[in-house]
């Protein structure tokens, strides 16, 4: 008897302390901790990065300063664009650009990894087809482009298609591989075969690949549009990042070609911030592998 109760009081030791644990880490950490862990770094090694530039051009140790403008010459740049109202405009013409053919990307991706994931014959034909596509530099796709479609946006959106599709299918055909096969069998036994046990079983099983498959696939997007603009250029195209940094390149402006580099570079960092970095914690977190130490 007096076995009995240690057991059970042992056994309700161990249940609090795993109460006590999810408790804890469904907690949300304090803002000081948040900050010192994730948004003073980063402030830390730009500032350290500024300095160190600052230090090249003001001891002279580049030489010629028209090749290496100081950080105050770019922040003159970009004070200049904004006064002027065109800030937001080179920024705006490329992100809509990227995002709307991620999008096409995304619809067209999507199926296509499922079914080359699913069908043995379509794999076998396709899918090095996908990995050599994967690999093909996405500036090699501009030219023929240009002579297919002409110098409009739907050029710019089939350079996108052609880099970003084949990182997504393949994210998903990877997510696909590693799903259990036992998750397979219990979909089945309770019902779930075809399209019912995709969207309920495959799908939410291949997440974490597919996930990745869209971070990479959004990588391709923006580089891909980059490639694009700098090299395709027309009135009617408007005014892009890619079109700037080509522009400030053939009138040898080097503070105008670190403005468009830091701006492809800040709208990179913040799509990732914005969506792709919640959309990986959310799947991370839904699988108990977000750890908060």
């Amino acid at each position: 008897m007096a076995s009995t109760e240690t057991t059970s009081r042992d056994a309700g030791s161990v249940e609090a302390g795993l109460d006590a644990l999810e408790t804890t880490a469904a907690g949300r950490p304090p803002f000081r901790k948040t900050f010192v862990d994730k948004i003073l770094p980063p402030i830390v090694a730009i500032v350290l990065v500024l300095a160190v530039w600052q230090a090249l051009v003001s001891f002279g140790i580049v030489g010629d300063r028209s090749k290496l403008p100081s950080p105050s010459d770019v922040w003159a740049e970009v004070e200049d664009a904004w006064l002027k109202g065109t800030l937001l405009g080179y920024i705006w013409t490329s992100v809509s650009r990227g995002l709307l053919g991620f999008l096409f990307a995304l619809v067209i991706g999507t199926p296509l990894g499922l079914v080359v994931a699913r069908v043995k014959f379509v794999r076998a034909a396709i899918g090095p087809i996908l990995s050599g596509l994967q690999s093909l530099p996405s500036v090699a796709w501009v030219p023929p482009a240009v002579i297919w479609l002409g110098l409009n946006n739907s050029m710019m959106y089939a350079v996108i298609l052609l880099g970003a599709v084949p990182s997504i299918a393949n994210g998903l055909v990877s997510g696909v591989d590693q799903v259990p096969p036992l998750f397979l069998r219990a979909g089945r036994t309770l019902g779930a075969t075809g399209l019912k046990g995709t969207w309920h079983i495959v799908l939410p099983a291949a997440l974490p690949g597919y996930v990745a498959g869209l971070k990479q696939g959004w990588a391709f997007s923006w580089r891909s549009l980059m490639a694009a603009e700098i090299i395709a250029q027309a009135p009617d195209l408007g005014v892009g990042l890619g079109n700037l940094l080509e522009v400030a390149r053939t009138n040898s402006s080097m503070a105008q070609v670190f403005l468009a580099i830091f701006l492809i570079l800040a709208v990179g960092i913040a799509i990732d911030l914005i969506i792709f970095s919640p959309l990986e914690r959310w799947v991370l977190r839904s699988r108990g592998l977000l750890v908060k130490s």
